[in-house]
């Protein structure tokens, strides 16, 4: 499986690319509506069922006509909706409504063909192949009439593409855009099919292999990947022979007030299990007795004032640390992240590390740049909020996500975890950028946060690049939470992980998955 995602642009040039080297834009349309025909019949055959293909003016239309063609050569009864006369039509879209030989019906019958009954086979089957994922205006006027019927009477969509009206680009709805049951697309996916709510809209997704070769994408050299194992899993070091406690790495968790210890005890557990060698929370004297008598396999360690704690970074061999989760928002949080970013090689900053700087955004982005320079690995965990109160005017300025996220991670010289149910990791500088998509819904909860923060931190300790260790956290933290059950907490997560870490990163010869399902899952 192929992990590149490919923006409208870049799925244009590969497009050019193959036709170029000798396969005929008709043929590549020809293969994409062939698909779309498959799909429609493994999803709701084997017997037929009656079809309404709603055909736009462009290519994805070109492949709506073919996808209808094959269906009706297959004994289904296909019925076509289309915008603009076939004789309108140009190019390769042009070619397959020419060899269309059933109904083309009058988008005044719409209401009538689109009407759903109590019978389930005689309700139609809607194959949206009204506009691509390059859509850059609102979708209206009669095409807007059709979805709104559609969506009205809640029948069953195959999206070619993308559901019409949702960018490929940033998972945007331009106008509106009605949920699919199933969607096909081609060659690879985009951002838009895995960023929300283009996520949600899309259904079940396929995609399918239309002649593209894979070398078009060389020269075009894609930075956006959904984020999958493949993309960091020769980085998860194993425990070799000769491995002690400090080798597998010292993490450092700055723990908070009593009243808000429970944060920095789940980064502290997180990162334990993501498999450094050696945890500590490193606190003030107040609350020694909430930390000490929590995790028997974490240490605890009282630095009264920020020079102690500088010393103790300094000291006790400490190969990253997490600072943020429950610190709070004070001038004593911003003494001792700037002391952690000067003198360690690696860190997390989360929650109050990065909302103690709302004000001085641009003193904090100083230091990681600096820190950087010298080779440290520095990442940080803002959920949306936090990304709004650091990066204002990239939130103002109404971009896409990814584009906030690549330019803050150019602004503050770390990588970017921007997290939500669709999280973003973006590098600085180098363009990279990973989509997550297997965080189930209930990790909306309290505390998780806290637990992808140690789990990055406990990566980090290991030796582990940036972005791998902040992408493989956040993919470790989601399939961990797909294996517990409703009502999980975020206590329960971190206990999880070694599954998961088996299946990924096999610690036996055997090689089996112990999650019991293949790593290629959603």
């Amino acid at each position: 499986m192929s992990y590149e995602l490919l923006t409208c642009d870049e799925m244009g040039r590969a497009d050019r690319a193959a036709i170029a080297g000798g396969i005929a834009g008709s043929a590549l349309m020809e293969a994409a509506g062939q698909a779309v025909a498959r799909e429609v019949i493994a999803a709701f055959g084997p017997q037929p069922r009656r079809v309404v293909a709603l055909v736009g003016p462009g290519n994805n239309g070109g492949d709506g006509w073919i996808a209808a063609r094959a269906l009706s050569e297959a004994g289904w009864p296909v019925d076509i909706l289309s915008l603009v006369a076939a004789d309108r039509l140009a190019g390769d879209a042009r070619l397959a409504a020419d060899r269309w030989t059933g109904r083309v019906l009058p988008l005044s019958q719409a209401e009538d063909r689109l009407r759903s009954t109590s019978d389930d086979a005689a309700v139609p089957v809607v194959i949206d192949a009204l506009f691509g994922a390059g859509l850059a205006r609102p979708v209206d006027g009669e095409a807007a009439r059709l979805l709104s019927l559609v969506q009205a009477r809640d029948l069953p969509v195959v999206a070619v593409d993308v559901p019409s009206g949702v960018s490929g680009d940033d998972g945007q709805v331009r106008g509106m855009a009605v949920r699919a049951a199933l969607t096909v697309s081609f060659f690879r996916a985009k951002p838009g099919h895995w960023l929300l709510p283009g996520r949600d809209l899309r259904g079940r997704l396929v995609i399918a292999d239309i002649g593209i070769p894979p070398a078009v994408l060389r020269p075009i050299g894609p930075r956006i990947a959904i984020n999958r194992p493949p993309l960091w899993q020769a980085a998860l070091t194993a425990p070799a022979a000769g491995d002690h406690k400090y080798r597998r790495g010292h993490l450092v968790v700055a723990g908070g007030p009593p009243e808000t210890a429970g944060a920095a005890r789940l980064a502290a557990h997180g990162g334990l299990r993501a498999g450094a060698g050696l945890v500590t929370v490193a606190c003030l004297s107040d609350a020694m007795s909430i930390f000490a008598g929590t995790d028997p396999a974490v240490m605890t360690r009282v630095v009264p004032t920020p020079e102690a704690f500088e010393r103790m970074l300094q000291t006790r061999r400490v190969a990253a640390a997490v600072l943020g989760p429950g610190q709070g928002v004070d001038a004593l949080t911003r003494d001792w992240v700037r002391r952690a970013i000067a003198c360690l090689p690696a860190l997390v900053l989360d929650a109050d590390a990065l909302t103690a700087f709302e004000d001085s955004a641009a003193d904090l982005f100083s230091q990681i740049r600096a820190a950087t320079a010298r080779g440290a690995r520095v990442v940080i965990t803002p959920h949306g909020g936090e990304f709004g109160r650091l990066f204002p005017d990239l939130v103002a300025d109404g971009g896409t996500r990814i584009e906030r996220v690549r330019a803050a991670a150019d602004r503050c010289g770390a990588v970017v975890v921007l997290k939500g149910a669709d999280t973003v990791i973006a590098g600085p500088e180098d363009g990279r950028l990973a989509i997550n998509g297997n965080a189930p819904a209930r990790l909306a909860t309290a505390g998780a946060g806290d637990v992808l923060a140690g789990i990055a931190g406990g990566l980090l300790a290991q030796g582990m690049a940036a972005f791998e260790a902040a992408a493989a956290a956040v993919w470790l933290h989601g399939a961990a939470a797909r294996l517990l059950p409703r009502g999980m907490i975020a206590e329960d997560i971190a206990g999880m992980l070694p599954r998961v870490l088996q299946a990924v990163a096999p610690l036996d010869d055997d090689g089996l998955d112990a999650l019991g399902f293949g790593l290629d899952g959603d």
